[in-house]
């Protein structure tokens, strides 16, 4: 049994990592300030002797003793994340390193749970992780790109200044229950109008494509991540490299869910991606992992999630 610190806990990826990690047996911290996450995802988990939560802000020290640490805190869709970018980046930065230093004072090893956003609009096509991106310092989605990218460094530094056990992942499109209805990320996002009957907004002509992996992939690659030898820190891409346009997936998502919904086009945002695909070649040497729920599948599960939350 492992003592788990889980920050971002009560968040859409971070509450099935908590689940997880309760039914392997671990004793579990889970760690938020409620600004996207929700007690209502952890609310099962609450009563379980194994389960503790705790409102922080990890921008403010954090003390406990424990031996791993998973960093997950901070807002991760567009409209969450430039609601205070101020806010964004010193969740990323703050948060990064007072989690290194109870990591460091605790010998506990360490998960950062970076992003595919630090390969901003990548120039090459699929992403490997020795691509250094392609990311707008002073754009409206900097806070988030930049604020991975300084956390993804203060990571590398601890390790390379400390000898901290560290882990680096980047996280590409994941989607599943829990998500936010009004988050503004396009699986929601299709869903919820299409599940209402209304327009189906899709930015640009739709032909900029995305890879969709679902959490449940997403969660079976960290644990792999976090038990991999003390030596080997990545960063390692973890994504579904199955690339499909916007338009496609509206199409899916339209005909799953039987809907009369119509599409609409609007201008693209400003430094929005045009391909985001991860290259898993490293994942699967290193971990033995590769996604195993096609998106077809996974639809299914976060259509029939959002009919109970989502009033027609």
């Amino acid at each position: 049994m492992k003592k788990i610190l889980v920050s971002g806990g009560a968040g859409f990826i971070g509450s099935h990592l908590c689940m997880r990690l309760i039914k392997e047996g671990h004793k579990v911290i889970c760690l938020d300030n409620l600004f996207t996450g929700s007690e209502e995802n952890i609310a099962h988990l609450k009563g379980n002797p194994l389960f503790k939560f705790v409102h922080h802000d990890v921008e403010y020290p954090y003390e406990a003793d424990v031996d791993e640490i998973y960093n997950l805190a901070c807002p991760a869709s567009p409209v969450h994340y430039q609601y205070d970018a101020i806010k964004t980046i010193k969740t990323s930065v703050l948060g990064a390193i007072n989690l290194l230093e109870l990591a460091k004072k605790t010998n506990a090893k360490i998960l950062q749970a970076s992003t595919s956003e630090i390969y901003g609009d990548p120039m090459i096509h699929p992403q490997v992780e020795g691509y250094w991106g392609n990311v707008n310092p002073i754009g409206i989605r900097s806070c988030y790109d930049e604020g991975k990218r300084c956390s993804e460094t203060l990571f590398m530094d601890y390790h390379r200044q400390t000898g901290l056990r560290i882990k680096i992942i980047r996280i590409f499109n994941t989607y599943g229950p829990r998500m936010l209805p009004g988050d503004g990320r396009v699986v929601s996002n299709f869903v919820v109008q299409a599940l209402q009957g209304n327009d189906i907004t899709i930015y640009g002509s739709g032909q900029q494509t995305r890879s969709f992996q679902y959490v449940d992939d997403l969660i079976e690659g960290m644990v792999r991540m976090m038990d991999t030898e003390d030596d080997f820190t990545g960063p390692v891409n973890l994504g579904n490299p199955n690339e499909f346009s916007i338009l496609e997936l509206a199409e899916k998502v339209i005909k799953l869910t039987n809907s009369n919904s119509k599409l609409v086009f609007k201008p693209l945002p400003h430094d929005d991606p045009k391909q985001r695909q991860p290259d898993i070649t490293l994942a699967k040497a290193k971990l033995g992992w590769k996604p195993t729920i096609e998106l077809e599948d996974g639809l299914h599960h976060i259509i029939e999630y959002f009919k109970e939350y989502v009033p027609n």
